[in-house]
């Protein structure tokens, strides 16, 4: 028997990464083309979003962007160049409250930085004296661009890859966090600037409201599409979701109150026919959520006393 349990929460991802100015070590390539290309592509997302808060006298973060305009800068200041290629991808810079770049605008920079990585990784593999770090891949495995910049093509790749490791067995067991705590991730794919967070303390503004009820409509398509796709996977006498678990919710049910009890989850696949799906259950007040994973755990095989503040198994969950 298969039996696999996914925990996803339903919040926006956002990283929070540090910006450095420390240079690596290296030997300047002499690549004036590539610099041109860079810059090319560089310079007018710079002047637009960027220079105000990084030229030479703000310096905001300690970053000079025009620093970074000399041909041999992707070598010696690539973490500053890593550190600014994440901040784009994750939405961090520009920072809140600025207006967005074009989607477009920001892959193509994004693609642009990358491909001069791996230029400056391959002048670096032919010099041994060079200590700069190579990005290692497998001979006739196309290298991946980097994290994907929408928030959509993200989460469906780490969906994907989820389904993959479930069917060919790499794991039985998988959790994916959708988001943190506190995100200020914002969604131009559905048209929302505002930062999630902040919407979900509404303070009953219907308008927030509305985008909130837009962000958790546009999350769950995603999920249900990753449930479509277990589905439709074959695997023994049924497929994927059949002989899997899926947990898919939040640990606060009102963002604008910070409110823990009345948790909407969904429970997805038949676990082997240990689940009956396609049900609404609305259990007692003060349930604890870990009854739930404590039931997950004893249908799959593994039966524990309890699990952090159980108190007990989710019966009804479990009739066929």
């Amino acid at each position: 028997m298969r039996s696999w349990i996914v925990v996803a929460s339903p919040l926006s991802l956002l990283l929070l990464l540090g910006l450095s100015v420390m240079p690596t070590s290296g030997r300047q390539t002499g690549q004036p083309q590539k610099a041109a290309a860079l810059e090319k592509t560089a310079r007018p997302f710079f002047a637009e979003n960027c220079v105000a808060c990084h030229d030479a006298q703000t310096k905001a973060g300690a970053l000079d962007l025009h620093s970074l305009r000399r041909a041999d800068s992707v070598t010696r200041s690539r973490e500053t160049w890593e550190s600014v290629l994440r901040k784009i991808q994750t939405g961090e810079m520009p920072p809140k409250g600025s207006p967005r770049p074009n989607p477009a605008q920001s892959k193509a920079l994004c693609l642009r930085i990358e491909r001069e990585f791996e230029q400056a990784d391959k002048t670096a593999a032919r010099d041994p004296g060079s200590v700069t770090a190579h990005r290692q891949t497998m001979p006739g495995i196309e290298k991946p661009t980097g994290i994907p910049v929408t928030f959509a093509d993200y989460i469906t790749l780490m969906y994907d890859l989820q389904v993959v490791a479930f069917q060919t067995e790499l794991t039985r067991v998988s959790t994916l966090m959708i988001g943190r705590e506190g995100s200020m991730r914002t969604y131009p794919e559905i048209n929302i600037s505002d930062s999630h967070h902040p919407l979900t303390h509404h303070r009953n503004n219907p308008e927030f409201i509305e985008k909130v009820a837009q962000i958790n409509t546009f999350h769950t398509t995603l999920f249900g599409k990753f449930l479509g796709k277990l589905k439709s996977t074959p695997d023994g006498d049924g497929s994927l979701l059949d002989h899997s678990m899926v947990v898919y919710g939040s640990g606060i049910s009102d963002g604008n109150r910070h409110l823990h009890e009345n948790l909407p989850v969904i429970v997805a696949g038949r676990g082997d026919g240990q689940l009956k799906p396609g049900r609404h259950l609305a259990y007692e007040n003060n349930t604890p959520v870990a009854n739930l994973y404590t039931t997950l755990l004893d249908r799959a095989g593994v039966r524990p006393d309890s699990f952090g503040d159980s108190t007990g198994k989710l019966v009804q969950l479990t009739q066929v």
